[in-house]
């Protein structure tokens, strides 16, 4: 979905500088590579699949055109015809494939929005789910990271100062002995924080959930995508609406809120079908959402579409966001999807308009007011970060502050009220916190007061470790 913005940014790239190779990476890529590569002819090179050890073979070489046949897992144009090397096999040793670089991130940015940090501790998907492209990307065999090495990551995120982590693993549960393992690590080395994980519903145990929970734990998304079991059959889920029910008890019991999310529009949807998902998610009484089926290129659905009753009506890359019904199938219009997502949408849009009334009127619980408070907080750093309004706002003259340090900040403040409208005391309350929280700095000096993002540290307990002593 993210495919014609990355294309743009390359598209500049070469009008800048011709000279310059461009490559792209990721799914997207790996299946279309070369009708991308015919269609767009400012992207010079495609890595299909893994990229690390390709890459870090491929860089030494990019300047000798003739040596790029001997690279596996990558395509690129030769005269007018398509060059695809051999297929280049799998990490077998995921170990040896260190953390992120997020040094080289503006983490000061990334904590002021408040998100969660993503950490995948291994790869590689058995189940065959139609709609998913994780098997054939990351193979159907799982490859997971010692516990050391998972444990390790952590300790630097929250050294980077982040307060919540989110496991995105699709098996994270599938071996329970190995999360008892990490659970006990992160009680042992008094790790603080909370967290997220995505689980199979037919993975999870009571003891595990529990165990979870008592180390900051609290919150864990299912995908049980339908609510007809007939549905799940032809879509190879391979659970079943019964695992779903206890896995959601489970989480209740432990402590855990739990998420389940849907797709509308699967193969031979109809109107009973999405009946029967929306009071199967209704009567959990689980957190839920409901997403549109986009068929990306590599999946089963796609590649093998004549096989189901399903027609993809567009394919602008664009479009295929998970947000908008993409397909129809012989009994649903998209206009007929979209209704049935817009009940969830008005029903979640009125009981957050209860939610901002009852804040207005101060009849608010905690929950709302943290909930409204939090939502205008976002949404004034998304802005404040899209249209750099430190920077613009940020070079406060001596005049506009007399000197008093205090000023400085309120002086901030009123300007960027000024230009994004918001409520002034959540701009002055976010804007506290961020200097409260070394998120952003002042430079002051005669010149005047310069605020600017705080510069990445870690700190200093977190060094890398060598990978091969672990």
């Amino acid at each position: 979905m993210n495919f014609y913005d990355a294309q743009r940014i390359i598209w500049d790239v070469k009008d800048y500088n011709p000279k310059i190779i461009t490559l792209m990476v990721g799914p997207h890529v790996s299946f279309t590579a070369s009708e991308t590569l015919r269609q767009y002819p400012e992207i010079d090179l495609i890595v299909i699949g893994e990229g690390e050890d390709t890459i870090a073979e491929l860089t030494p070489v990019l300047r000798q055109r003739s040596r790029w046949r001997d690279i596996r897992g990558i395509a690129y144009r030769d005269g007018d015809g398509i060059i695809i090397t051999d297929k280049r096999d799998f990490i077998s040793d995921i170990d040896r494939v260190p953390p992120p670089a997020r040094d080289l991130l503006p983490i000061s940015r990334y904590r002021a929005l408040g998100f969660p940090v993503s950490i995948i501790t291994g790869r590689g998907c058995p189940y065959s789910c139609i709609f998913c492209l994780g098997r054939k990307m990351v193979g159907s065999k799982i490859r997971r990271r010692k516990p050391a090495l998972v444990l390790y990551e952590i300790e630097e995120i929250l050294g980077y100062g982040f307060e919540r982590i989110n496991i995105a693993d699709d098996l994270y549960t599938t071996d329970r002995e190995r999360v008892k393992e990490i659970c006990s690590g992160i009680r042992r080395r008094s790790l603080n924080f909370k967290w997220s994980a995505f689980a199979r519903v037919d993975t999870v145990s009571q003891e595990v959930l529990d165990l979870m929970a008592e180390v900051g734990c609290d919150w864990v998304s299912f995908g049980v995508e339908s609510g007809n079991a007939e549905m799940l059959k032809r879509i190879k889920k391979g659970i079943k609406l019964e695992h779903a029910v206890e896995a959601v008890e489970m989480c209740r019991s432990a402590g855990i809120m739990a998420h389940e999310s849907f797709i509308i529009g699967l193969p031979g949807e109809t109107k009973e079908t999405l009946e029967e998902t929306d009071r199967y998610a209704r009567s959990t009484k689980a957190v839920y959402s409901y997403h549109y089926l986009a068929p990306f290129p590599g999946t089963t659905v796609r590649e093998t579409i004549q096989d189901y009753d399903l027609e993809i009506l567009t394919d602008s890359w664009a479009l295929h966001d998970v947000n908008d019904a993409i397909v129809k199938t012989s009994s649903l219009l998209p206009q007929d999807m979209r209704e049935f997502g817009a009940l969830l949408d008005k029903k979640n849009e009125a009981d957050w308009n209860k939610m901002e009334q009852r804040c207005r009127e101060n009849t608010s619980t905690t929950d709302d007011i943290m909930h409204v408070e939090g939502q205008r907080r976002t949404n004034l750093t998304f802005q404040i970060l899209k249209e750099d309004l430190i920077k613009k706002c940020g070079f406060i003259q001596p005049a506009s502050y007399k000197g008093d340090k205090d000023s400085a900040p309120q002086e901030l403040c009123r300007r960027i009220t000024n230009c994004t409208q918001a409520d002034p005391r959540v701009v002055i309350n976010a804007i506290t916190d961020f200097a409260n929280r070394r998120y952003l700095s002042a430079d002051i000096s005669h010149k005047g007061c310069l605020w600017s993002w705080s510069l990445s540290q870690r700190s200093a307990s977190a060094v890398r470790p060598d990978l091969r002593q672990v």
